[in-house]
């Protein structure tokens, strides 16, 4: 099995690698292509918004192939698009490349969690989800700070590294993956659950979580300045410590859902991710606290998509890549929309970045109370919801 979901690992390390590590790398990019830097910060909303409105679409384009055909049509799109990346020259051919590399990270992400919920048994799936999410997460413990140091001797090496990772992944498809073949679904059965009261709300919960955690963190390294004073080599420790934290709540939530209710698990995981949030602007002033901070913080932020995944798959497993690719689009949606709302919290309201913690913890919050209303009312629901007898006639509740 571990050869099988290496390489669906790999390829979500590579995808996870490429969405973040340009935000640390924006002022290179900025000097290079001649921009200012915002300006160089919409290469990273553009692709988050590509990935999410692009993959109902990439998903329908490639459900008629088996799901090993798919990835590494998925795996060429993005290495060629991150080549092209690191060979640009100007702001308008790097910003063309950051939409094709995004169209052809849409189908990745989806195809592969739904490829690892395919070859698992039902009793390890949460584990192989985890695995197989491990790394986007993965990425944000090694991925980013790595770039981010390779990146500052000159942001295109980063690039064609991650390129390269692309194609290892697909090295390791080729040499391990079978051929998986899942129900075919074109773009309005794609889009479909989305008329389901039930869908929407799981997928707005994956947003809004999102949305809370990238309220911050796509500014982190200005927030951590008290605790940093600027220092490079100590953001990197930071965020290493983030992703360390985000990587054990991943492996963590893997066991968390094979062994609990998925919705208890999202419970706990938003309700520490509030808490965290809450403190940032005491916990950020030294470095000690803030290592310690991060790692909570980090935590609760790796253990909050595998639940979500598991609950989607069990509404409907045989729409599983469908429902998915739909959660792709939601935690990218969130990534994209949280960076707008902390760049609009600074703006309009002159936050300072560090206190951008109480207004994601604000966000995290209400996801919680979203959470909580969304499944007491599915519980009322199965409660009310007659029982089949044997003989095949309804009993009406107790």
């Amino acid at each position: 099995m571990l050869r099988r979901l290496l390489p669906l690992a790999l390829a979500t390390f590579a995808v996870g690698t490429d969405g973040y590590v340009i935000a640390g790398l924006l002022p290179s990019i900025a000097t290079d292509l001649g921009v200012s830097t915002p300006a160089a910060g919409q290469l990273v909303t553009v692709f988050a918004l590509t990935l999410a409105l692009s993959a109902p679409v990439a998903g329908a384009l490639t459900s008629g192939l088996d799901r090993r055909t798919a990835l590494l049509i998925a795996l060429g799109v993005f290495v060629i698009g991150n080549a092209v990346t690191a060979l640009g020259t100007t702001y308008e051919v790097v910003m063309a490349s950051r939409i094709v590399t995004a169209v052809g990270a849409a189908t990745i992400t989806s195809a592969a969690s739904s490829t690892a919920a395919a070859l698992a048994p039902p009793e390890r799936r949460g584990r192989a989800l985890a695995f197989v999410l491990g790394g986007l997460t993965l990425a944000t413990a090694l991925g980013l700070p790595l770039g981010t140091l390779i990146g500052r001797t000159d942001w295109h090496l980063t690039l064609w590294a991650v390129a390269g990772i692309g194609l290892l992944a697909m090295a390791g498809i080729l040499a391990g993956l079978p051929r998986v073949t899942l129900p075919a679904a074109s773009l309005p059965d794609r889009l479909r659950p989305l008329a389901q009261g039930r869908v929407l709300a799981l997928l707005a919960v994956t947003s809004l979580a999102l949305l809370g955690a990238y309220t911050l963190y796509t500014y982190i390294a200005p927030a951590l300045r008290g605790a940093t004073g600027g220092d490079e080599s100590l953001l990197t420790l930071v965020l290493l410590a983030w992703g360390v934290g985000a990587l054990a709540g991943n492996i963590a939530a893997g066991r968390l859902v094979d062994r609990h209710d998925a919705a208890r698990v999202v419970t706990g995981s938003l309700a520490l991710a509030a808490l965290a949030l809450a403190l940032t602007p005491l916990a950020t002033r030294a470095l000690a606290p803030t290592l310690v901070w991060a790692v909570v913080w980090g935590v609760s932020v790796g253990i909050v998509v595998v639940p979500q995944q598991h609950r989607l798959i069990a509404l409907s497993p045989a729409a599983a890549p469908v429902l998915l690719g739909l959660n792709s689009s939601a935690l990218y949606l969130g990534i994209a929309l949280g960076g707008g709302l902390g760049g609009l919290a600074q703006e309009w309201f002159g936050l300072a970045p560090a206190h951008l913690g109480p207004v994601a913890a604000a966000v995290t919050v209400l996801t919680l109370l979203w959470h909580l209303r969304t499944t007491r009312n599915r519980a009322t629901s199965a409660a009310l919801t007659p029982e089949p007898t044997a003989a095949g006639h309804e009993k009406s509740p107790a």
